[in-house]
């Protein structure tokens, strides 16, 4: 469903991970997937051939929205990247990590200006770039973070947000505020909860179990723009497949469809 204006839910298969390690678990763990209520999955690419994913894919009446790619292959193996994007028929790119080498002022830089360079080039295939952000990006370098930084120093036509409401809350940020802070730039959302134990740590919740405002979060979201809203849980506390369910259930309840 490429290029779609429709506001969606999404999956993001790393949820799954473990019920995902061969190629062989794809065509048994994708029918219940599909079976919960899921359309559309977000996803990483190579543990098979991208031909062969999308036919399973089809098969189960699925498809990819948007993928996770490694920075290295985005800036250094572009045509390969969109290569397999047009295969899949998908319109979102994501840089889901930096290496430690890129988390300073200078590395947040010529990330910013590095990724803007290789948007220009997918934008010109119809895909769209985004980047994914945790918790070190809110590391303070003088008064910008370092995900503010990568957004100054890089092309808003070229480079958009795939927010992590989480690790956005993890980092000490207002996750509605900054969901308006990149109005227009903010296709993507990654939803997932967090609540505190006993011992004062936080852990990953499934969506609405938690302790952050779904409400006011969902308001910026839609408000900025966003056009997927995806489940992902890093970490399930029960099995990840009644995870995923209890997510969604709860974003159906929240309005969302």
């Amino acid at each position: 469903m490429k290029g779609t204006k429709e506001t969606q839910i999404g999956l993001q298969l790393y949820t799954l991970r473990d019920l995902l390690k061969e190629p062989k678990d794809f065509p048994k763990v994708l029918p219940k997937v599909r079976k919960i209520g899921y359309r559309a999955v977000q996803t990483g690419l190579g543990q098979m051939e991208t031909k062969e994913l999308k036919k399973i894919l089809d098969n189960e009446g699925l498809f990819v929205f948007a993928t996770h790619i490694p920075i290295e292959d985005i800036i250094n193996k572009t045509e390969a990247v969109i290569e397999d994007h047009e295969i899949l028929g998908t319109e979102y790119v994501v840089c889901p990590w930096l290496p430690m080498e890129n988390r300073s002022a200078a590395g947040y830089k010529k990330t910013g200006k590095d990724l803007s360079k290789a948007g220009a080039v997918l934008a010109k295939s119809g895909l769209t770039l985004c980047y994914h952000n945790h918790a070190f990006e809110f590391e303070k370098f003088g008064k910008k973070t370092g995900l503010e930084i990568i957004y100054s120093e890089s092309d808003p036509r070229y480079l958009k947000a795939e927010l992590d409401i989480y690790w956005v809350t993890y980092g000490g940020g207002d996750p509605a505020a900054w969901c308006l802070k990149y109005s227009g730039r903010l296709p993507l959302v990654h939803m997932k909860d967090m609540v505190a134990k006993k011992d004062n740590t936080q852990v990953f919740a499934e969506v609405g179990e938690g302790n952050l405002n779904w409400k006011a979060i969902i308001a910026a979201a839609k408000k900025a723009g966003a056009k997927w809203y995806t489940v992902e849980q890093d970490v399930c506390q029960r099995n990840p497949l009644e995870s995923i369910k209890i997510s969604l259930d709860n974003l159906h309840k929240l309005g969302l469809k």
